[in-house]
């Protein structure tokens, strides 16, 4: 329940709870098993201006609008647990299934909503700390997302050709609109001991291909160093990822700082964080890192696209209310590479604001209003704009 909570609640309001876990079972041989989860659905309205033409964006124009019943930022969770002790080895296995509610955008009969496996690994661990090996959330700009107020929310949709966007699967939420995504990655990743005032994480993940760069000969590293004390908790986070180009062997290596700040109590909260990498794209990591045309491929790290990206955030909650409300501002930029003259980028910026009342100890109300943009200095078309309110519903169990 512990990681649902740090998954499904993140750490933006002061005032959320969640309910502990309903099925605890104690086995014979020692081991627990533990069941816990959510499931949340939102009513969403979303209108986009009419002038907006820009592509690179990934916020719709064109001036639609629709009205959909999903799934927020946050996926429906269920989580299962079995952890032992044996000798001084802690051991634990962890599965961790994210449905979706809904079909694609317009589609009637889609026969089950997407599942997702997200989390499956085990850990191994003791007083020297903690190996995690398997399928698990990322550690770089990990903590930006977690500390996001749209992570019970829905914050932006995106346009079609970004995932939840139309399909099925869940919206965006601040991920291009602040952040990368840290996504849920195959990992093997080495933790200092929980529950001091310092934690260090660094693993190997498998890598990914880059534009041109599609060969992946060693893993990237990921990394995060997170400390808390009183009312602040302080963040960093590294990436780095060397690829080759099949074709020529010229190589070119992705790199990327992330870092933040929060500053609360139970009645606020003040959270500041940002990112800026070479070569890691925009919205999912790698997406657009490199440029693609004419002679890229063979120009090694100048191929390469500068991407960064900050958030802005603040939430209140009135002494003992169950009400907190919440605003952010952040964007995401990409520019061009070296090779395409380093001019001209583009930006997807996203305010929202958002109302979360605790009804019970599990059932969170959710009101928000979210406003996008999307520009391209590239395109010298009308930039993009969505108006996206949502009323929601999230039970944790």
């Amino acid at each position: 329940m512990k990681r649902v909570a740090l998954l499904c609640l993140g750490l933006a309001l002061g005032a959320a709870s969640v309910a502990e876990a309903q099925l605890t079972m104690q086995m014979s041989n020692g081991w627990s098993f533990t069941f816990a989860g959510n499931v949340n659905a939102f009513l969403t309205y979303e209108t986009f201006g009419e002038d907006g033409t820009t592509a690179g964006t990934i916020v719709p124009g064109g001036g639609a609008s629709e009205t959909r019943i999903r799934t927020g930022l946050l996926p429906a969770f269920a989580v299962f647990d079995a952890k032992g002790k044996e000798g001084n080895t802690d051991l634990s296995v962890h599965f961790g299934f994210a449905p979706q509610i809904n079909c694609g955008t317009g589609v009637h009969d889609c026969f089950g909503a997407q599942i997702d496996m997200r989390q499956v690994f085990l850990t191994v661990g003791g007083a020297w700390g903690q190996i995690l090996a398997g399928r698990e959330i990322g550690l770089f700009q990990r903590q930006n997302i977690l500390t996001d107020q749209t992570l019970f929310g829905v914050g932006a949709t995106g346009s079609a050709g970004t995932p939840g966007a139309g399909g099925g699967g869940t919206t965006l939420g601040r991920i291009g609109f602040g952040y990368n995504y840290a996504q849920f990655k195959a990992q093997m990743t080495y933790s200092t001991v929980a529950g001091r005032p310092f934690q260090l994480s660094v693993g190997l993940f498998e890598a990914a291909t880059n534009g041109p760069y599609s060969k992946t000969t060693i893993p990237r590293v990921e990394a995060e160093g997170v400390w808390a004390g009183g009312n602040t908790k302080v963040w960093v986070g590294a990436t780095a990822q060397s690829n080759k180009n099949p074709i020529n062997d010229e190589s070119a290596s992705a790199f990327g700082a992330s870092g933040g700040v929060r500053f609360g109590s139970s009645t606020f909260s003040l959270t500041g964080s940002g990112f800026f990498g070479k070569g890691i794209g925009t919205t999912l990591m790698f997406n657009g890192g490199t440029c693609t045309g004419g002679t890229c491929g063979a120009n090694g790290s100048d191929d390469l696209r500068d991407s960064y990206g900050f958030l802005g955030q603040l939430t209140f909650t009135p002494s003992n209310s169950k009400v907190t409300i919440a605003g952010s501002y952040g964007s995401n930029f990409l520019k061009a590479s070296d090779t395409e003259g380093g001019d001209g980028k583009i930006e997807n910026t996203l305010i929202s604001g958002g109302i979360y009342f605790q009804a019970t100890k599990s059932l969170k109300v959710v009101g928000e209003v979210n406003y996008a943009m999307g520009k391209d200095d590239i395109d010298a078309t009308e930039d993009n704009s969505s108006f996206a309110p949502a009323f929601g519903l999230m039970l944790f169990f």
